[in-house]
């Protein structure tokens, strides 16, 4: 067994153990963080493997957007970021599916490869990756950016409770500018108490 045996194993590990903690926490917060252990160690799994271009597309897009903006879209809609006990629901369901793909995956590979030994081809380059993703990939990657930008513009109707609400007829009530300030109730109450205090004195 080699250094890099080690690496793969150890990465893998904590790839593995990161996701088992990604779903079985009650903080979502504590959630986004253990996803940004998750794709670390997958981004470390990449550079074992001499696919640096890749590991580090997988930090900057990945760990560093992504992640991220899940993280401001559930500040961004009250989300309760402590204990939450809706999350914890009954987990046989997914432990039975996700153990049925995992056992059905293992027997697919482990059939169709046994011990054979499969060349590895020629070692990919920054310009070689760029071409392929956008002349062949180029419609997905511009779908993800569009279906991230909706999820972004939900967040923010969905923390908008002004946006859309029905006024007595039924009609939507538009955001309209009041054009007029409108001070926080503690300057107002102190406001009221004022003349009355001139008056005592």
């Amino acid at each position: 067994m080699t250094a890099a045996d080690v690496l793969l194993l150890g990465l893998g590990a904590v790839a593995v153990g990161s996701a088992l903690l990604v779903v079985t926490t009650k903080h979502l917060v504590r959630a986004g963080l253990y996803l940004v252990v998750c794709l670390g160690a997958m981004a470390g799994l990449y550079l074992v493997l001499t696919a640096e271009l890749v590991a580090w597309v997988q930090v900057l897009i990945y760990v560093g957007a992504v992640v991220v903006l899940l993280l401001f879209a559930v500040m961004l809609t009250r989300a309760p970021i402590g204990a939450s006990d809706d999350l914890d629901r009954p987990g046989w369901p997914a432990l039975l599916v996700g153990g049925g793909a995992g056992l059905g995956l293992t027997a697919l590979l482990v059939d169709a490869f046994r011990w054979t030994r499969v060349e590895l081809p020629e070692a990919g380059t920054a310009e070689r990756l760029g071409t392929e993703l956008f002349r062949s990939w180029v419609l997905p990657f511009e779908v993800l950016s569009v279906l991230l930008l909706a999820a972004l513009v939900g967040a923010i109707v969905i923390s908008r409770p002004d946006i859309g609400a029905p006024l007595a007829g039924g009609r939507s009530a538009p955001a309209e500018p009041t054009g007029r300030f409108d001070p926080p109730s503690s300057l107002r109450s102190s406001e009221r108490i004022s003349p009355a205090r001139e008056a005592h004195q």
